[in-house]
């Protein structure tokens, strides 16, 4: 690999990191649209919606890990979310990554971009915090939603490399109607049981480049680290507007991509 790739890899997994540990994300919503086009645009590389799927899944396995560490550190982590919806999301994330080798790279596109889309629209509802002293041990919510919603939220997320964590937020905030931060702590930890198992469907069926994979894990767990501990210091209106901006960005600039293809 050329050692400009190697370096531009390195600084956006640094930066992908970072937003991940900030805002709960696991980081393909924002790392997939830079894979896809900043490469090219700098002129050292490029990839296809294909790779790009598969070695942003390890991106994210690398990202979940080190940002639920610094949540949990922070009480943040619902331990019954994890179980109910990390274990739905594994196994849908496991089922959708080995189906993903079967489909077009316009096709997983498109998917990711109207999921982004839809996850951007509904961000921007307006909705009145509730809960937010509630301790992640005594949280209450519908666990057989939960376990359906996370398991469609998987199978989808498998495919496009994205354990779904963009989805997860606004589902969890609005429908399950659980408090932002903990929603945030939460996710990475759910979003980690599915990219395990969607890491081993895409390293199982050949569709990882690993030396650009590892290149990007080696900047996002300290960037991951960071953004994990500034997370506890912003408002949660704030980061609720930041993780709608950053998904609307994406899916309608992704949109604009499948459309002109």
């Amino acid at each position: 690999m050329d050692s400009s790739l190697l370096v531009t890899l390195l600084a956006l997994g640094l930066g992908g990191g970072f937003l991940s540990g900030l805002l709960g994300l696991g980081g393909a919503i924002f790392m997939i649209p830079l894979l896809l086009y900043v490469p090219p645009l700098l002129g050292v590389g490029q990839f296809d919606m294909k790779q790009v799927a598969a070695i942003s899944m390890v991106q994210v396995l690398s990202a979940s890990l080190t940002g639920v560490i610094v949540h949990h550190k922070n009480k943040f982590v619902s331990k019954s979310l994890l179980l109910t919806m990390g274990l739905c999301n594994a196994l849908g994330n496991l089922v959708g990554s080995f189906y993903s080798q079967y489909t077009k790279s316009s096709f997983l596109l498109a998917i990711f971009a109207t999921l982004a889309v839809i996850a951007a629209a509904a961000m921007f509802i307006p909705k009145r915090e509730q809960g937010q002293d509630t301790a992640p041990e005594d949280l209450e919510y519908n666990k057989p939603l939960a376990a359906g919603v996370s398991l469609a939220i998987g199978v989808f997320g498998g495919m496009v490399g994205a354990p779904g964590a963009f989805i997860y937020i606004p589902v969890m905030i609005y429908i399950l109607n659980i408090p932002t931060r903990i929603v945030i702590g939460s996710t990475l930890g759910i979003v980690f049981f599915g990219a395990v198992t969607g890491t081993i469907g895409k390293m199982v069926t050949g569709q990882i480049f690993w030396p650009a994979a590892l290149a990007l894990v080696v900047g996002t767990v300290p960037g991951a680290q960071f953004g994990g501990k500034m997370s506890k210091k912003v408002n949660t209106k704030n980061l609720r507007l930041a993780i709608a901006v950053i998904i609307a960005i994406t899916g309608i600039k992704m949109w604009s991509q499948v459309l002109t293809q």
